[in-house]
């Protein structure tokens, strides 16, 4: 299953959202929902090189998508969309 990190709030995430809906090879990870999610992703975006120009360029990084593998990518075609 692949998870796609994202906020509710989010332009860019919605629009994920809605390419994804009802699909079970996906799962949304609503990072505004809990301090738990937004910990997990925080994790993420403090660990892996992808979000390099993110932090650098001041940007949330979302959406984020983590494949079957553990690949970090914030690439849509990468997760299969």
């Amino acid at each position: 299953m692949i998870r796609i990190y994202g906020m509710d709030t989010c332009p860019d995430c919605t629009a994920v959202y809605e390419r994804v809906k009802d699909d079970p090879r996906y799962e949304i990870v609503e990072i505004g929902s809990h301090v738990l999610r937004l910990k997990e992703f925080l994790h993420l975006r403090d660990t892996h090189a992808v979000f390099d120009d993110a932090r650098r360029e001041g940007y949330a990084g979302i959406p984020c998508f983590v494949l079957e593998d553990g690949t970090v990518t914030l690439s849509p075609e990468e997760a299969g969309l």
